[in-house]
């Protein structure tokens, strides 16, 4: 069989056919269990579609990466994931393709190379391109396949991940199953360009557009675009005109089409059009499509036995997966030299940067402006003329992309540090950051990580008004699956890059813009710092400052006023915001039995509230005074001076917080 044709032999006919009804019965089985309510939730069948699935991934190699939609157990099936597991997936039993862990929508194989389905629409897209991303870097002779509906062209990671794909040259060959409805909605009533081929070419992407039930086009089709592929390096679009036979989901009421249109349309079916072609040809007689029948039907019984003998994973492990289990040991403390250099914390910054990438190659900056600008605050200038344009690589204005494309680099096995220039800015991400960075090693069952680095100023105090003054790490911090850092010392801006790009999970640093300029001496010999650990930068007795970030300095300012008062502060920096590290906070504040917490996020929903929540839930019974708290005022951080300044937490207003903890 030539790479770009297939030859239609007696048994590669068959394997066809084969193919498409073994996913049909297996679908079918799975909608008759919806219905006894031994599958639940989402269930999106790909009943009608089967000849895309069975056209594209038979021609793939086994390093080639694949990328589905939460429509997946098709790709799944016509990929090799044993039916038995992919089954007792959807069961949610343990002996599942992802450990029961993602169910319907998210079926894993790692060893398979198929990076499950995504359960947000066009949310793979980027994912798909970080992975090609991390190919093309490498010089792996590999293709990403991305699955999507023609409902994904609408969202913007859709465009965004095309822009990336043809700009860097990535080999993905994205495959658009069009089957005319977006959940409800008919493609002409949602898209003005109905052409999805159209929307893929307007990038320069070489497209084509092929009769989605006609598995042998699709085939053929799919050759000739992996052909391209491997050749030339660039993305290919294939656009598959299809129509699913079912619902958008067993939820689905299907209001939006009669039956008269889903009858006609069955009777082009991609099983039913290649069967009948075949048998009225002699290629193969009713008598072998029976036996490929029974066949399947065997392994169905089969596949669904195991899913019913199978255990449901106990209790006791329902918090496995969510961050690795096995995480590199911390770095050992390092006497810190006599020796000591001037620099700014934007300096360390970039020294920790430079010294990643001089001691691992799989290490890159992306973002947008960090080559020549140096990122919004400069902390990467003069690195693109140092390491090149492939390991500082500036990005399109394309939060939600350009970091799901490093979420995807990472899953490949590469150790992306990503900028998202301003906290606010990283919203435009947030989906890829909890949607996919978060969760994919949970719903995998443990089978992917996203060892990645995500970097972002925060916090208020220049003047850059409501859109640009967030501190949103409270937020973030309330994630599972992710690790949250603030260094606020030039020691930890230093060391905690190294550290997080060890870990083997998600790591947000988020950097407070004030701290940038900030100045001071560090140790010649300063290097990887533990990240797990808060850290005490004061001791005291009488009461505990618990902060971190850019309120450190404030928080140690307000002790030292304090101090001349003769009240004895501990000042204890968190450093590290997820997860907290509750024995330092707690060892202190059982001593000084006295706490307030100083917070740069908004009052409400804050990670101050956490902090004082566990404080009450672990240490109440030693406590003299109620947990004070300073955070910034519940109102848009304003453009003027002085409102801004009375908006955020200042040393006044902690030294008042501490005394009043103290009745005075």
């Amino acid at each position: 069989m030539s790479a770009d044709k297939p030859h239609l032999t007696h048994d590669h006919v068959r394997e066809l056919l084969k193919g498409m009804i073994r996913i049909r019965k297996f679908e079918d089985k799975c909608a008759e269990a919806y219905t006894q309510e031994k599958i639940r939730g989402f269930l999106h069948l790909y009943d009608g579609e089967e000849a895309i699935a069975t056209g594209v991934i038979p021609a793939l190699e086994p390093s080639d990466r694949i990328v589905a939609t939460y429509r997946e157990h098709g790709h799944a099936l016509a990929r090799g994931v044993p039916m038995p597991q992919v089954m007792a997936e959807m069961y949610g039993k343990a002996t599942g393709a992802s450990g029961g862990r993602g169910g319907s929508m998210h079926i894993f194989d790692a060893g398979l190379n198929f990076y499950g389905g995504n359960a947000i629409v066009g949310g793979g897209l980027p994912l798909a391109a970080g992975l090609a991303l991390a190919d093309r870097m490498r010089g792996l002779p590999h293709v990403t396949v991305c699955f999507f509906g023609e409902g994904a062209v609408a969202e913007g990671e859709f465009h965004e991940a095309m822009n990336l794909a043809k700009l860097w040259k990535l080999p993905v060959l994205f495959v658009c199953e069009n089957n005319g409805y977006a959940m409800g909605s008919a493609l002409a009533r949602t898209e003005s360009q109905t052409e999805i081929r159209a929307k893929a070419a307007s990038y320069g992407i070489e497209a084509h557009q092929v009769d989605g039930m006609d598995v042998v086009a699709v085939e053929v089709a799919a050759r000739k675009a992996l052909a391209a592929v491997r050749e030339t390096g660039q993305p290919h679009f294939l656009e598959c005109l299809t129509y699913r036979f079912r619902a958008h989901s067993m939820f689905d009421a299907q209001l939006y089409r009669d039956k008269d249109e889903v009858a006609a349309w069955r009777l082009r079916g991609p099983i039913v059009k290649f069967q009948g072609w075949l048998l009225e040809n002699g290629l193969l007689h009713e008598a072998e499509v029976d036996a490929i029948e029974a066949e399947i039907d065997a392994e169905i019984a089969e596949a669904v036995e195991f899913a019913e003998q199978s255990p449901w994973e106990p209790l006791e492990t329902l918090t496995r997966h969510v961050m690795a289990e096995e995480r590199p040991a911390p770095p050992p403390p390092v006497e810190p030299s006599a020796e000591k250099v001037t620099m700014t914390y934007r300096e360390a910054m970039k020294q920790a940067i430079r010294e990643a990438m001089h001691r691992d190659e799989r290490v890159f900056l992306m973002g947008e402006d960090v080559g020549a600008y140096g990122g919004c605050y400069a902390v990467s200038k003069g690195l693109m003329a140092e390491f090149g344009e492939d390991r500082i690589r500036d990005t399109p204005l394309s939060e939600s992309g350009f970091t799901g494309a490093g979420i995807g680099a990472a899953a490949a096995g590469m150790r992306p540090i990503i900028e998202v220039m301003t906290v606010n800015f990283s919203l435009l991400a947030l989906d890829q950051i909890m949607n996919t960075a978060a969760t994919i090693r949970h719903m995998s069952g443990g089978q992917f990580g996203v060892p990645c680095v995500i970097r972002m100023a925060t916090g208020a105090g220049k003047q850059l008004a409501a859109q640009h003054s967030h501190s949103l790490e409270g937020w973030y911090a309330h994630i599972p699956g992710l690790r949250v850092l603030a260094p606020a010392t030039l020691e930890d801006a230093r060391g905690m890059l190294w550290t997080a790009l060890q870990d083997p999970d998600p790591v947000l640093i988020f950097e407070n813009a004030l701290l940038y300029n900030y100045e001071g001496e560090i140790a010649a010999n300063a290097g990887a710092v533990d990240i797990d650990k808060a850290a005490v930068r004061r001791a005291g007795q009488d009461l505990t400052l618990i902060t971190y970030g850019g309120s450190l300095y404030k928080t140690l300012e307000a002790a030292e006023e304090l101090a001349r008062e003769g009240i004895s502060a501990e000042v204890i920096d968190l450093r590290t915001l997820r997860p907290l590290d509750d024995a330092t906070i707690m060892a202190s504040v059982g001593r000084t039995r006295r706490a307030v917490i100083v917070d740069e996020g908004w009052r409400s929903g804050s990670i101050s509230a956490e902090i004082s929540a566990r404080i009450t839930e672990t240490v109440f019974w030693t406590l003299d005074a109620p947990v004070g708290r300073v955070c910034s005022a519940e109102v848009p951080i304003p453009y003027p001076k002085h409102l801004e300044d009375a908006a955020i937490p200042q040393v006044p207003r902690i030294v008042a917080a501490a005394k009043a903890a103290l009745g005075r």
